[in-house]
Order: structure tokens, then sequence, then C-alpha cells
């Protein structure tokens, strides 16, 4: 036999090895159970694959992200082979890895029950015991069709192969534009074909390889995302290297669930979404209402010390307006439908810039004027499919607080800077401060707008501005604007959640489509720098995040009551309504529970309202001209003087402090 040369690339380190030919990657790395994968030239192959001449192989480790993929992958198809076992008349969809997780979508006659999923979890467990073998095996599409003739989405499937990027969420994972495979599950001992599936792969080496699953719940989907193709049933999954990582994952999803937005603001009497208005459309109750009032109140205060000009913008607008801008061209499917209106159309508006650009075109203006920060609290209507709908965080109505600063191309970097800066503190006020920051950039598509020159430009100021904040930048190759590249604040919650907030977008397009000007200190017209900036992102989804990030504890100065006078007896309440009445000319949101309830109800009920400060008052209290505190986490201080427990609340409002 011969010999063949290759490198194994390990981090930093390169190692020269000759093998004879016909050595797979596995062997490489002598029977490592850690690698599940190797990576060649870029591209990621199954374990199994014969090393060629010159190949530089990089072991994928299980716990790396692209080894969860493949784990996940992997446990996706024994759970497809598990479900049509049990279901022979079960069609296949797509079932692709996801974040934390994998899923497989199925046609069947009746939707999964929580039982079925036992079943299925059940039989996933005889399947991983038997070791059968992922093995690859390269098809031409005749040869395909022809032997999942019954499995309609995949011939769809297999028609689409070219484009299967935009064909559905998730068809990547299953055909891609070179050639088709399908991985055979091969019983260990006798090589007999048990399953199969039309997969791109790569996979585990044999189910065996799977050490931890569960499989999470089931739901409608309809195929390739599409309210016109049929509605399959999706069962939800997650599998993880160790069962310690699955159950620390587990007991997360525990710790979510009780920080979950859409359960809070009922419990809490927050917000509610009637079915009178439609899905996605949320109203705020008062105690919610008070939440979002100090939201805002604190950054216009902010924005104004930062020298920003308040403006106002209408709901509606000619569609001109939204062609000018490249909105209709490029975002129409996150629009509306028009209304037809005296012989125009009119649509909901999805975006303020385009309306802040006819501001800023309103008169002449001249550098001197520049920068010109304009902001806006700018509601926004944008058509979410009702599968993506999720409480507070993905509405179709929702208020932005929205900027559009106007420079010239030598303020630009300083504005960048100081405008990320600006972004990052005022978030710090709100409670939040583990950051990194993500550059999104263009890719080949043709929905980006612009030449390479502005792209170029606008890229390396981002990246510049984000350099100086010292914070990791990682890169978003293709997930840019059509107009323009942007940074974004990605902040992880109290348990480690990582959230998208503000954006950063320069702009060379829209100043040019809008033909916006200013007159230069030479006299001549120049076109401004637009820098599109969204601090929350919007006023909902960050009332949401700080809900989840607070457990519904929000800091003293956010939360709806600041402090519940609770009396021992009814002898105490108007003590305690004196109290309320002093702290209430000092600002603050005091109130007194002076219902028949018993003392210690009365306290549990201002637990379960997460109120920041109990004042609980009896005999002793009174004659001292005392109140006591009672902390949110059962803790009390006894004896302090009115006017120094008025103090300490107001205290931790001004500081704006957890307590």
């Amino acid at each position: 036999m011969s010999d063949v040369r290759v490198i194994i690339q390990r981090d930093s380190e390169r190692e020269e090895r000759v093998v004879t030919t016909g050595t797979t990657a596995a062997d490489l790395f002598d029977g490592d159970r850690s690698i599940v994968a190797a990576r060649v030239a870029g591209q990621l192959k199954d374990l199994a694959y014969e090393v060629a001449e010159g190949d530089e192989v990089e072991p994928v480790e299980i716990t790396s992200q692209d080894g969860l993929d493949i784990l996940r992958h992997s446990t996706a198809h024994v759970m497809a082979q598990a479900v049509q076992e049990l279901f022979p008349e079960a069609k296949l969809g797509i079932g692709p890895p996801i974040k934390d997780g994998f899923y497989y979508d199925f046609d069947v006659e009746t939707p999964f029950h929580p039982d079925d999923l036992k079943r299925i979890e059940k039989k996933m467990q005889e399947i991983i015991k038997r070791g059968q073998k992922f093995s690859r095996r390269p098809v031409t599409d005749e040869a395909a069709r022809e032997e999942l003739a019954a499995e309609p989405y995949k011939l769809e499937l297999i028609g689409l192969k070219g484009s299967a990027a935009d064909a559905a969420e998730g068809a990547s994972a299953e055909v891609g534009a070179g050639e088709l495979t399908i991985y055979d599950n091969l019983d260990a001992k006798s090589g007999e074909l048990c399953w199969r599936d039309l997969c791109r792969g790569p996979h585990l080496p044999t189910t065996r390889n799977i050490p931890a699953f569960k499989l999470m719940r089931s739901a409608a989907a309809y195929w390739r995302g599409s309210e016109r193709n049929p509605q399959l049933q999706r069962i939800y999954g997650t599998a993880w290297p160790t069962k310690d990582e699955l159950k620390a994952y587990l007991d997360f999803l525990v710790e979510a669930e009780k920080r979950d937005h859409r359960k809070l603001g009922a419990e809490l009497d927050l917000f509610s979404f009637p079915d009178e208005l439609g899905s996605g459309l949320a109203v705020f109750h008062p105690k919610g209402g008070i939440i979002r009032r100090e939201m805002e109140a604190y950054s216009r205060k902010r924005h104004e010390d930062a020298d920003y000009e308040f403006v106002n913008t209408p709901h509606i607008t000619k569609a001109k307006l939204f062609e000018t801008s490249g909105h209709l061209p490029h975002y129409m499917e996150g629009m509306f439908p028009p209304m037809e209106f005296e012989g125009q159309d009119y649509y909901l508006k999805a975006m303020n810039c385009p309306m802040h650009n006819l501001i800023f075109k309103a008169r002449g203006r001249s550098y001197r004027e520049l920068p010109l920060r304009l902001f806006e609290f700018g509601t926004v209507y944008r058509y979410e499919k009702s599968g993506v709908v999720h409480g507070l965080t993905r509405a179709r109505g929702f208020t932005q607080d929205d900027s559009h600063i106007y420079c010239t191309r030598e303020q630009a970097p300083d504005e960048l800077d100081s405008l990320l800066t600006f972004v990052l503190d005022l978030l710090r006020d709100y409670g939040l401060s583990d950051f990194y920051l993500e550059l999104s950039t263009r890719d080949d598509s043709d929905k980006f707008i612009g030449s390479d020159e502005q792209w170029a430009e606008a890229t390396e100021m981002l990246r510049q501005a984000a350099q100086k904040q010292g914070l990791e930048l990682v890169m978003d190759p293709g997930g840019a604007a059509y107009y323009g590249p942007k940074i974004s604040v990605q902040a992880k919650d109290a348990i480690g959640r990582t959230w998208q907030m503000s954006t950063i977008q320069v702009d060379f397009n829209q100043p040019a489509r809008f033909e916006l000007e200013y007159t230069a200190a030479d006299g001549s017209r120049q076109q401004p720098i637009m820098i599109h900036r969204a601090l929350f992102g919007s006023i909902e989804r960050f009332f949401a995040v700080l809900l989840e990030h607070y457990a519904g504890a929000f800091p003293v100065w956010l939360a709806p009551v600041q402090a519940v006078g609770i009396p021992i007896g009814d002898s105490h309440v108007p003590y305690l309504a004196e109290f309320a009445a002093k702290a209430k000319a000092k600002g603050l949101r005091v109130e007194v529970d002076s219902s028949s309830d018993r003392m210690q109800k009365k306290i549990r009920n201002a637990q379960r309202a997460k109120t920041p400060f109990m004042v609980i008052a009896g005999d002793d209290d009174m004659a001292a001209g005392a109140v006591s505190f009672r902390y949110r986490d059962g803790s009390q201080k006894n004896g302090i003087p009115v006017d120094e427990a008025i103090a300490e609340i107001v205290d931790a409002v001004e500081r704006r402090i957890q307590v």
C-alpha cells in the first residue's frame, strides 16, 4: 500500500504524519471518543473519511459548537427513525440542529401527545443501545427520488437542491449545492439497513455516541415556514455530551420558565395581549405603565443631557416614502399590507428613519448644525408571522427609542466612539453589565445596496469604534441591514442568556436616496453620513429583558410600588398612611395595605408582588416615631426613625441600586 502524507492541526500545533492509503480520520485520533468528526480543508467530514495526500485534518470535539451540532443532528435522525418505527405512516420533513437542541417535522394524521413523546424516547434509547452505524452514501438525483419515492417532502427538497439554503429553515442540513447524500443507519453486527434519510451530514460514528438527550415538546409548524403549505407536527429535543450537562440545561430551563416575562407580566399585573387586539399587540396595565414611564423618563433625560433633539412622526405614510428609502423593495415581507386611501397606498410605519430624513430635509442645513441628533419614541408595526410572535420580545406593534445622527465624514469616527460609550453606560444604569459586541457586515448577496468602497469605509469606522471599548468583538458576515453595516451590543442576563440590545448602523445610502445635503464651511453642498441607533431596540422588548433579568424583582427606581405599609393591627393604619404621605411628597410610590387580611398574608402578598420595601408598624414603632423594614430576602431592620426610613428608600432610588 502507498503512503499518504497528512498534517494534523490541533489549535496552533501542526503535526505532519505519514500514513497508509485507506487511513480514516478516526484512525488519526486513536479512538478518542471526545472527537466526533474532522475538519478537512475547512469542510466537516465524518470520522470514516479516508484521508488523502496533503490533507490538513483538524479534530472536532463533541464539546465544540460544530461537535454539538453533529451530536444534535444525529439525535434528530435517531428520533425520526423511532417515530417511523412507532408510526409507520409518518412522512419526514426537515430535522436540523438548533441552538441547544434539535427538531424534526413529521406529517402525521394525529398530533403527537405527551405520552407519544415518552414512547418515542424509549424507542430512541433502544436504537442508541443497538449502536447502529451512521454511513454516508452519495446518490444521484434519480436514485434519491427512487429510494425516497414514499417521502413527498424529501422529493421536494431534492428538486430545490441548488437553492437549499433559501428553501426553508434547516433545509441546508439535508441538501446543498453539491452532491446529494443519504445516511444509512446500519446494524452494528450484520450491517443490515435499519433506516435512512436524505442528509448532508456529518454524523457521529454510531448511535452509541449519543450520551444524553431528552425530548421536550411538540408543536405545529408549516412546511417550509409558509402558511400556504401543509401543517406538520414538530418535535423538539435536546442533546448534550454528558448527563450532568443535560441536567444543568434542564435546571436552567426551569429557572428560565420562572422568569418568563409573559408569565410574570400576568402574575404582576403589568401587561396583557387581548385577543380582541390581535397577536403580537400588547396593552400595558397601570403597574406596567409605571415601569415603562420610568424607563422612558430616564432615557429621555440622558438623551437631553447628550444634546439630542426630540421629534415626533406619524404612524402611516404614503408608499412613495418607503420606495425612496428602499424598504418596500428590500423589506416588504416585514411590513403590513397597504391601505388604499384617496387613490394612493398608505403603509403602517415599519421604520422611523425615512421620516427623520424628511425632518432633516425640511430646510437648508449648515455644517454648524452638525452633528444633528434626532430622537423619537416612535411606534412601528411589522408583520411577524404567527409562528414567531413571542410576547413582548417579538411583537407586531412596538415602540423604538430611535435616534438618527447626521454628521460630516470627519465627525463620524468620534461620534461613533462617543455614541457607543453612551449606549453602554446607559445599559449599565438599567442593571446590565456583561457585554460583547457583534459587527455585522455584508456578503455577496444582492440584497445590499451601495458601493463596495462605502461599505468598506463604514465597516472600518464601526470596527475602530468597537475596539476602543475593550470588549470582545465577534464578526457576523452577511448580517448587516441592506443599507449599511452595524454594531450590536449583546448583553448577558442574570442566568447567562444573551440578548441583542442596542444597534448602531452607518448609512451612506439613505442620505443619497433622499438627496440630503448640508452647506460646508467652503460653501459647497455635501452629503451627510447617517448613523442609525436604537438603544433599547424596542421599549417592549427591553421591558421583557429586564423583567426576566430581575425575575420581576425590579430595582427600587423601576418598581411600580416601591414600598408597601403593613400594619400589625387596624389601629396602625393611620400611622402608616402618614408615613406614605411623607414618602409620596419625596416622589416615592408607596401604598398601605389596609385590607382585612392577617399581617402574615399581607407580607406574603407583598412578597408575591416583589415589592422592594415592606414597611411594618406596631405599637412600639408608633411610640418611637419609627417603622420596621422587611426586605425581599426576608431579612428585617427594626426601629428605624421615619425620616431615616424614607431617606433610605430615596437613596436606593437615586443610586438605582437593587435591595
